[in-house]
């Protein structure tokens, strides 16, 4: 065995295989189309993940610099590919933290986790600091507070009403309360709304959900040990004794209270110890004569525990749903799928209504299970309770699943999937496009990319505007 091989042996799972890490910044045009990209797909396909440079093998998978790959379309064309770095502070070796005024700096992170766009604005998110702004051409503009509207860390899961246009996000804190505060920006960006929601103590909050009248915060028994931050490494972990609660905090009353601190509070629901990375959708059913729903529901993929031992071992995931009835008080839970699945997506078009369809990654059900890569994209059918999955083939995996709506009135799987798949016989990524609504055909269209894509996180459909 050689010294290299035996080394491999010796690296966490993110730098090997396709979580490796890329070093080099690449620009191609003109790129090489297999089958038929649609005409109607104008726009740019982004998407982020953990990517350290040259030599850096961080402590845990989140904690790697953020980078971006992004694919232009056009007329049928695939324009151009490049990926780059979030040109964040951190990644020029300014500290985020100072151990003796234990004070962080917001505007120091790895902007590693999601990428989207508000108001005309696009943002690289993670959930321990402040939004980067990024051009259109993926250059990075710098930090954001919103106009000094915001004075937390900003979470890497924003959700815009479909309605309304509103941004709904929030930011947690963990070494002081209020350590988690409510966000909304109104459809042209500004910052109408903030205020504190009382938990009890430094929970990490990754995601959220709004219905047409609630936001919907997961009060969960993850949390912040600064003993462990201080070592270094992963400083949450799991404490069962912390409890497990989902709060539903009326959007009317909220705003209602004005744009300071106060308002109205969540109503909680004590439910099973469990925790959630990714909510699929929440919705309203028996809607009363003034259009509130009496009963609230929540999709989302359930993890058991998480990181009870090791921090970078992640526990199983799979879909379930919580009802709760505001008139009794009565939370019910119950497991929708006995697939294992992750990154959860839906037609963005219905955010906070009901939803029918949802796409996840997902792999094959005779392999061994896991939640951090998939090979395929299942497909639920939420009104049918059936499930279809596109499998790529032996030896290769997908990233999250995007939808893309055909047009603005198309039906809600009337469109295609998107994500960035990898080959590990050719060791090659591709951009790939699926038809949404029949995961049995083969790929509309395939772009061999000059790059490899590594496992990375969220990403986002910006069509032209």
């Amino acid at each position: 065995m050689t010294t290299i091989e035996k080394s491999e042996r010796t690296l966490p799972f993110y730098m090997k295989g396709n979580y490796a890490p890329v070093s080099d910044e690449v620009d191609a045009v003109d790129l090489h189309v297999e089958g038929a990209l649609p005409p109607e797909l104008n726009g740019r396909f982004f998407r982020n993940g953990a990517n350290p440079p040259d030599g850096v093998t961080p402590d845990h998978w989140f904690d790697g610099d953020g980078m971006l790959h992004g694919i232009r379309l056009r007329d049928g064309k695939a324009e151009w590919y490049r990926n780059r770095w979030v040109r964040t502070k951190l990644l020029a070796g300014e500290p985020r933290f100072d151990p003796e005024t234990f004070e962080f700096d917001l505007r120091a992170g790895r902007a590693n986790t999601h990428v989207l766009r508000h108001a005309g604005r696009i943002f690289a998110l993670e959930e321990g600091s402040l939004p980067n702004e990024i051009s259109p051409d993926l250059d990075t503009l710098g930090p954001t507070d919103l106009g000094g509207a915001v004075t937390t860390p900003v979470t890497a899961h924003p959700h815009v009403c479909a309605e309304t246009g509103e941004m709904h996000f929030f930011g947690y804190d963990v070494l002081a309360p209020p350590y988690v505060t409510y966000y909304v920006a109104d459809a042209s960006g500004q910052v109408i709304h903030s205020q504190a929601i009382d938990v009890p103590g430094p929970t990490m909050v990754h995601d959220f959900a709004i219905s047409r009248h609630h936001a919907i915060f997961l009060d969960l028994p993850v949390v912040f040990d600064l003993d462990k931050a201080l070592r270094g490494g992963m400083p949450f972990g799991w404490d069962e004794s912390y409890g497990a609660r989902i709060g539903l905090l009326d959007r009317t009353a909220a705003h209602g209270a004005g744009g300071g601190g106060g308002g109205a509070q969540p109503r909680w629901f004590d439910v099973d110890p469990c925790y959630v990375f990714h909510i699929m959708n929440a919705w309203e059913e028996d809607v009363d004569e003034s259009g509130r729903g009496r009963v609230v529901v929540l999709d989302a993929g359930r993890h058991p525990s998480m990181w009870s031992g090791d921090a970078n071992a992640f526990e199983p995931c799979y879909l379930w749903r919580w009802r709760f009835d505001l008139e009794t008080g009565v939370v019910t839970e119950e497991q929708l799928d006995d697939r294992e699945h992750g990154f959860p997506r839906i037609d963005d078009r219905r955010t906070g209504l009901t939803n029918r369809f949802g796409w996840t990654v997902s792999g094959r059900t005779d392999e061994a299970p896991t939640n951090t890569q998939g090979n395929g994209v299942l497909k639920y059918d939420l009104e049918a309770g059936l499930t279809t999955f596109h499998d790529f083939g032996e030896g290769v995996s997908t990233s999250e699943p995007v939808f893309v709506p055909r047009s603005d009135g198309a039906g809600e799987d009337d469109g295609w999937i998107m994500s960035y798949v990898w080959d590990r016989a050719t060791e090659r990524s591709s951009f790939v496009v699926l038809d949404a609504a029949d995961m049995s055909a083969g790929p509309v269209a395939q772009v061999p990319l000059p790059q490899r894509v590594p496992n990375g996180f969220h990403g986002s459909w910006f069509a032209d505007e």
